[in-house]
């Protein structure tokens, strides 16, 4: 995969093709059919989704149209009723099938929920905004810990980055800009040997051990998930680099010691915003006075709960924060933000690789777990490139440092001179 932009993603006809089994239920009461022309209407002509109930003949995509099929009528109130929460479930079990391109799908359901809000979204979801020790746990192993196997068939091979790349050349490979992510926040961090370095969030310790291997630090990780510890360990036992990384399985609400630098990468998200405060606190006792951090989070421009079935299925207690309220980290903790990058496109296109490997590897993940769980997670990786593109999520970097730090660069030279 060689692509300089970002591009439809086809999904194998054999993976959503329609139930020829449908036609033989009960037709469509006249409400059901007066829904959908009212869903189609508010599309617009030039929409590229067609929408059919379950009696309707199959009708081959053709020119760029998607072709949603709903196969029963409480699948339908559930969808117009609340898409957010439903939508998952419904392609997940094969109730609402897709016949076309399943990003273009998603971009226009963007399109027509601004415009035309569901019941749904107005009845917000209550969600623990503040999660603790065991809160956090709980959703951690929900979603990291279902096995090390799965994640290796569609991540980089080199160092199991499930964070946002960065495309300093947009022909890169997923391997080459996730180590240009690295290589960027170290820049930004300005790394050097014998630094000590707190991670919190290590995944399954890439980058704790590229910043040992290429910057010369000595990282100490925190991570509460146990199947990332275990291969975080093993790998560092295998680069021979345990004298320098310790890798702790905890939470980061435990860290003691001081460190000239602290970095967090893709977990602030779980953090819940009701912690933001205790968090930046915690990172203020744990940095030296001239020490720097950054955080590298999902975010979104205006205040947002998680997509609800992304919360149910997926991501538990996952909330992306806008920047103001990610200043709740720095205000009441006498933290300077530095910089602040948005690489919003740069997440499009590392989930479009992503999103190839799984395919290439789709019997494979069928063949450990089963055909909802592969829509399931298929309609999550394609989902998140939708909501990237269409501006509903963003993909932050906040470099900050002591208020008063006298290490502050002078420009931002350090950074992109010689990036690979």
């Amino acid at each position: 995969m060689n692509r300089s932009r970002l591009e439809p993603l086809g999904v194998p006809e054999s993976e959503v093709g329609f139930d020829e089994a449908a036609t033989s239920r009960p037709e469509p009461s006249g409400l059901e059919r007066w829904l959908v022309k009212q869903i189609t209407s508010r599309l617009g002509p030039s929409s590229p989704v067609r929408i059919e109930l379950w009696d309707e003949p199959e009708v081959a995509p053709r020119d760029g149209t998607v072709r949603m099929r709903v196969l029963d009528g409480k699948a339908l109130w559930q969808l117009i009723v609340n898409p957010d929460l439903h939508f998952g479930d419904l392609y997940s079990s094969g109730r609402l099938q897709v016949r076309g391109d399943l990003l273009t799908l998603l971009l226009e359901a963007y399109r027509y929920t601004a415009e035309h809000p569901a019941i749904g979204a107005v009845l917000a979801r209550g969600r623990k905004l503040a999660p603790d020790l065991s809160d956090s746990k709980r959703n951690i192993h929900h979603h990291y810990d279902i096995g090390n196997d799965f994640y290796k068939l569609w991540l980089d091979r080199e160092a199991l980055q499930y964070t946002c790349a960065y495309f300093a050349d947009p022909a890169m490979t997923i391997e080459q800009a996730q180590q240009a992510k690295m290589h960027h926040v170290c820049r930004k961090l300005q790394l050097k040997p014998g630094e000590r370095v707190v991670e919190a969030g290590g995944g399954w310790g890439g980058f704790a051990l590229f910043m040992a291997q290429n910057y010369g630090a000595r990282v100490t990780s925190f991570n509460i998930s146990k199947e990332q510890i275990a291969h975080s360990r093993a790998w560092a036992r295998e680069r021979g680099l345990e004298g320098q990384v310790e890798f702790i399985e905890d939470d980061y609400r435990n860290l003691t010691g001081t460190y000239d630098a602290f970095v967090s990468i893709g977990m602030l998200e779980h953090v819940g915003k009701g912690n933001y405060k205790d968090l930046g606190a915690l990172m203020s006792r744990a940095l030296t006075r001239e020490g720097r951090g950054l955080v590298h989070s999902i975010g979104r421009d205006t205040p947002a709960p998680m997509n609800a079935w992304i919360d149910k299925r997926i991501f538990p207690g996952a909330y992306p924060p806008t920047l103001r309220e990610m200043m709740d980290m720095f205000e009441p903790n006498r933290l300077s933000v530095l910089d602040v990058e948005n690489i919003r496109l740069h997440y499009a296109k590392t989930l479009e690789w992503w999103v190839q490997r799984y395919e290439e590897n789709v019997d494979a993940i069928s063949a450990m777990f089963d055909e909802t769980f592969v829509r399931a997670w298929r309609l999550y990786l394609v989902g998140s490139i939708a909501a990237f593109v269409a501006g509903r999520l963003q993909l932050f970097q906040v470099l900050f440092a002591r208020s008063g730090a006298k290490t502050v660069p002078w420009t931002r030279a350090h950074v992109y001179r010689d990036h690979p």
